[in-house]
């Protein structure tokens, strides 16, 4: 919180962005949350958010790394329809695009509802 120094867009992009990377090295959102909740909610209050803004940086920041995981069911389900051909490159045709399409969105979303609420 003493690094933010309370500024609170700088701070909604920060947690946003480590919950992308955390999500992603985990694969899935429902394992996520918990760990992220134990060091978000703390961090949200010290630095002002009300309940709802910090209920939609741990909802959102959970759920940015799930499409864009390689290991998450969002891309592999996909992936193992897809592939019934044997030509579907995993990350080029599934998880870059989900990325791009879902997170990307998300993050911008996930940020202004920090703002807003």
């Amino acid at each position: 919180a003493a690094l933010l120094d309370g500024n609170k867009p700088l701070a909604a992009g920060v947690i946003l962005l480590v919950g992308l990377l955390i999500t992603m090295g985990i694969g899935s959102s429902f394992s996520t949350v918990p760990i992220i909740a134990t060091l978000f909610v703390p961090l949200c209050l010290d630095l002002g958010f009300s309940v709802m803004a910090t209920a939609a940086l741990v909802g959102t920041a959970g759920a940015l790394g799930d499409a864009g995981s390689p290991a998450s069911d969002s891309t592999l389900g996909p992936t193992s329809g897809l592939n019934a051909d044997g030509q579907h490159d995993h990350i080029r045709d599934s998880v870059i695009p989900t990325f791009i399409h879902f997170n990307i969105p998300l993050l911008i979303f996930g940020w202004i509802a920090a703002m807003v609420l």
